[in-house]
């Protein structure tokens, strides 16, 4: 006979089964989304910002980043997050004031410039923070699952539609650059 004490266990496992799904598989799109986002604006921003780090003062400054010992960079590294925190809590501020196009642009600005910021520190501060084991450990860890989800995003249709969609935009804008002569 069934033991009576699992029945219960066991249906609420079946009701919570599918809703958990749900928040599982919305989670794993949101997360992609953001690795998307950090993906395809991480290396621009970082070149942008390593442009700007070739000014005399700032080249200086990113000179010393560079030499920080590991907790030190990695305190540097975490700034950002901190400080742009105050940012985003005045664009939700803003967004209750009723300036909802104010404080989605504060918020997209923010994630910009942080992502920016975050990528150059993670390029000059990488060294001494592989330096400490837990951080590689974890680092290849995420670095082994980003490249899993990304190789599932890029086999998915609307992945492979975009490249599509992209490559013959490409190709209708040099054939319009060659036929007037723009370049």
């Amino acid at each position: 006979m069934d033991n009576p004490q699992e029945h219960p266990t066991t249906l609420w496992q079946r009701l919570l089964r599918w809703p958990m799904r749900l928040v599982r598989g919305l989670f794993g799109v949101l997360l992609a989304l953001i690795i998307l986002f950090e993906e395809w604006g991480w290396v621009p921003l970082q070149r942008a910002l390593a442009w700007v780090g070739r000014l005399p003062g700032l080249r200086w400054l990113e000179g010393r980043i560079q030499t920080l010992p590991p907790y030190a960079a990695l305190v540097l590294f975490l700034a950002p997050t901190l400080l742009l925190l105050p940012v985003k809590l005045l664009a939700l501020w803003a967004i209750g004031q009723g300036q909802v196009v104010l404080g989605t642009l504060i918020i997209l600005g923010a994630k910009v410039v942080g992502t920016a910021i975050v990528a150059r520190l993670f390029t000059l501060t990488r060294p001494a923070l592989l330096q400490l084991a837990w951080f590689a450990h974890w680092h290849a860890r995420w670095i082994s699952w980003k490249e899993a989800l990304l190789a599932q995003v890029r086999v998915s249709w609307p992945w492979r539609f975009g490249r599509m969609m992209k490559t013959r935009l490409r190709r209708a804008w040099q054939r319009t650059r060659a036929r007037w002569k723009l370049d």
